[in-house]
């Protein structure tokens, strides 16, 4: 499935990918993503959250967090998204928390890596979609 199938035309995405469902900090940056969503996904903008767990693990999260954007995975062929993003550790078979605004044409115009164990500066993805 591609990006562009699942924005719709003319929609950009934050991809945020994370290392997985359920933990800690992870948990606590997609619950702050979700308490001020109006921040992050408008009609310009869609958050797509991303991890290398199974879909089986992201529907239980989802609707016990009641997350108001999607939880997708990349479990199959493991890895391959956020390995073309240059966000998967090979040896954890996990995401670092990478994110990305991807722009409708298909460029990228922020990036943000962080290691695991280090959450992410959200004050960042604002700047970069109040130029989008």
């Amino acid at each position: 499935m591609s990006l562009a199938s699942v924005l719709g035309s003319g929609r950009s995405a934050l991809l945020v990918f994370y290392p997985f469902a359920f933990s800690g900090i992870c948990g606590g940056e997609l619950e702050a993503v979700q308490s001020t969503l109006g921040d992050f996904q408008n009609s310009s903008v869609q958050v797509l959250a991303i991890s290398c767990d199974p879909t089986f693990s992201l529907a239980a999260w989802v609707t016990s967090a009641g997350f108001g954007f999607p939880l997708l995975s990349d479990f199959w062929p493991h890895g391959a998204v956020a390995s073309s993003y240059g966000v998967f550790d090979t040896a954890k078979g996990m995401a670092l928390r990478g994110t990305f605004l991807v722009r409708p044409d298909g460029t990228v115009s922020f990036t943000e890596v962080n290691r695991p164990g280090e959450p992410r500066d959200q004050d960042g993805w604002r700047r970069a979609l109040a130029a989008v």
